[in-house]
């Protein structure tokens, strides 16, 4: 048997401050846990692990150019359908606020994307994206 979800693993700080971003901001749902060490987070159908930790005080990565963008390593994040990333988006600005506001990538190709960048609060970044069309990958 084969799976094709992805599992990533990040640092949580406080692990109930942080899950309840996942589920109240982004509208995710938890799934197993082990109380007060972890928690899973069905991140739209990946796998997304929350381990207790010591809370960080600020954003733990750097900037990087790429096309059209200075953006946050290490970051990580979720292709998601126009109507789900509006809602995500209009949730996230509502509550928390973007650490990179929303704008459009390679406008005009078959990449052609929005998104945008939030963190979560123990300062993890996370890249929220609508691709205009279906990807090849």
């Amino acid at each position: 048997m084969t799976s094709n979800i992805f599992h990533c693993a990040v640092e949580a700080g406080d692990l109930e401050t942080t899950a309840k971003f996942y589920e109240d901001v982004l509208g995710c749902r938890r799934d197993n846990f082990e109380e007060g060490k972890w928690i899973d987070i069905d991140f739209w159908g990946n796998e997304l692990t929350l381990h207790s930790s010591t809370p960080r005080s600020q954003t733990h990565g750097e900037r990087h150019h790429v096309m059209m963008g200075e953006v946050v390593v290490p970051h990580f994040g979720v292709h998601l359908s126009r109507e789900v990333y509006d809602r995500v988006k209009a949730s996230v600005k509502k509550t928390v606020g973007f650490l990179d506001e929303p704008y459009i990538r390679f406008p005009n190709t078959e990449y052609e994307q929005e998104t945008f960048f939030c963190e979560d609060p123990n300062h993890n970044v996370l890249e929220i994206k609508s691709l205009a069309k279906i990807a090849k990958m």
